[in-house]
Protein backbone atom coordinates (compact mmCIF):
# COMPACT_ATOMS: atom_id res chain seq x y z
CA UNK A 1 0.00 0.00 0.00
CA UNK A 2 1.25 3.35 -0.97
CA UNK A 3 1.14 6.09 1.22
CA UNK A 4 1.01 8.46 -1.75
CA UNK A 5 -1.41 8.56 -3.81
CA UNK A 6 -1.91 10.15 -7.30
CA UNK A 7 -3.59 13.63 -7.17
CA UNK A 8 -6.42 12.23 -9.21
CA UNK A 9 -7.05 10.37 -6.33
CA UNK A 10 -6.66 12.92 -3.63
CA UNK A 11 -10.19 14.75 -2.44
CA UNK A 12 -9.95 18.10 -2.35
CA UNK A 13 -11.40 20.11 0.27
CA UNK A 14 -13.59 22.81 0.75
CA UNK A 15 -11.00 25.54 0.26
CA UNK A 16 -9.30 24.49 -2.29
CA UNK A 17 -12.67 23.56 -4.31
CA UNK A 18 -13.87 27.33 -3.11
CA UNK A 19 -10.80 28.87 -5.34
CA UNK A 20 -11.86 26.90 -8.27
CA UNK A 21 -15.50 26.74 -8.16
CA UNK A 22 -16.08 29.53 -10.42
CA UNK A 23 -13.93 28.82 -13.31
CA UNK A 24 -15.41 25.05 -12.92
CA UNK A 25 -18.92 26.63 -13.22
CA UNK A 26 -17.78 28.21 -16.52
CA UNK A 27 -15.72 25.52 -17.93
CA UNK A 28 -12.71 26.45 -17.31
CA UNK A 29 -10.85 23.81 -15.87
CA UNK A 30 -9.25 20.73 -17.02
CA UNK A 31 -10.87 17.71 -16.83
CA UNK A 32 -8.67 15.86 -13.60
CA UNK A 33 -9.87 18.71 -11.68
CA UNK A 34 -13.35 18.99 -12.80
CA UNK A 35 -13.14 15.36 -11.68
CA UNK A 36 -11.80 16.36 -8.34
CA UNK A 37 -14.36 18.99 -8.35
CA UNK A 38 -17.22 16.96 -9.02
CA UNK A 39 -16.36 14.21 -6.60
CA UNK A 40 -16.36 16.65 -3.83
CA UNK A 41 -19.19 18.15 -4.62
CA UNK A 42 -20.96 14.85 -4.58
CA UNK A 43 -20.11 14.71 -1.07
CA UNK A 44 -20.39 18.28 0.24
CA UNK A 45 -23.16 20.34 0.64
CA UNK A 46 -22.07 23.32 1.83
CA UNK A 47 -20.42 23.89 -1.78
CA UNK A 48 -23.48 22.41 -3.69
CA UNK A 49 -25.58 25.28 -2.13
CA UNK A 50 -22.77 27.59 -3.29
CA UNK A 51 -23.04 25.85 -6.71
CA UNK A 52 -26.83 26.28 -6.02
CA UNK A 53 -26.35 30.06 -5.78
CA UNK A 54 -23.70 30.70 -8.39
CA UNK A 55 -25.74 29.40 -10.74
CA UNK A 56 -28.67 31.22 -9.59
CA UNK A 57 -26.91 34.45 -10.06
CA UNK A 58 -25.33 33.84 -13.32
CA UNK A 59 -28.30 32.55 -14.80
CA UNK A 60 -30.54 35.92 -13.05
CA UNK A 61 -28.02 38.40 -14.77
CA UNK A 62 -28.00 36.34 -17.98
CA UNK A 63 -31.68 37.05 -18.48
CA UNK A 64 -31.42 41.21 -17.54
CA UNK A 65 -29.32 43.90 -19.91
CA UNK A 66 -29.68 46.17 -17.07
CA UNK A 67 -27.62 45.25 -14.49
CA UNK A 68 -26.14 48.12 -12.28
CA UNK A 69 -22.80 48.91 -12.24
CA UNK A 70 -23.32 48.60 -8.75
CA UNK A 71 -24.07 45.08 -8.25
CA UNK A 72 -21.90 43.79 -10.60
CA UNK A 73 -19.21 45.73 -8.13
CA UNK A 74 -20.09 43.86 -5.49
CA UNK A 75 -20.58 40.83 -7.29
CA UNK A 76 -17.01 41.12 -8.16
CA UNK A 77 -15.78 42.02 -4.99
CA UNK A 78 -17.51 38.86 -3.47
CA UNK A 79 -16.43 36.87 -5.85
CA UNK A 80 -12.87 38.16 -5.56
CA UNK A 81 -13.36 37.45 -1.77
CA UNK A 82 -14.50 33.65 -2.25
CA UNK A 83 -11.04 33.34 -4.25
CA UNK A 84 -8.83 34.59 -1.39
CA UNK A 85 -10.65 33.51 1.80
CA UNK A 86 -12.36 30.02 0.34
CA UNK A 87 -16.39 29.48 1.31
CA UNK A 88 -17.43 30.66 4.35
CA UNK A 89 -17.23 28.72 7.41
CA UNK A 90 -20.57 26.95 7.75
CA UNK A 91 -22.11 28.76 10.59
CA UNK A 92 -22.04 31.89 8.60
CA UNK A 93 -23.34 30.35 5.92
CA UNK A 94 -26.30 29.47 7.25
CA UNK A 95 -27.16 32.47 9.00
CA UNK A 96 -26.46 31.56 12.24
CA UNK A 97 -24.43 28.48 14.58
CA UNK A 98 -24.37 25.01 13.58
CA UNK A 99 -26.43 22.86 15.05
CA UNK A 100 -29.25 25.75 16.37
Amino acid sequence: MSLFRPRSERPMNCMQVGRRLQRYLDGEVDDLTARRILRHLEDCRRCGLEVVAYTAIKASLARRDDVPSDVLVRLRQFAEQLLREGPPPEEDAAGGTAGT
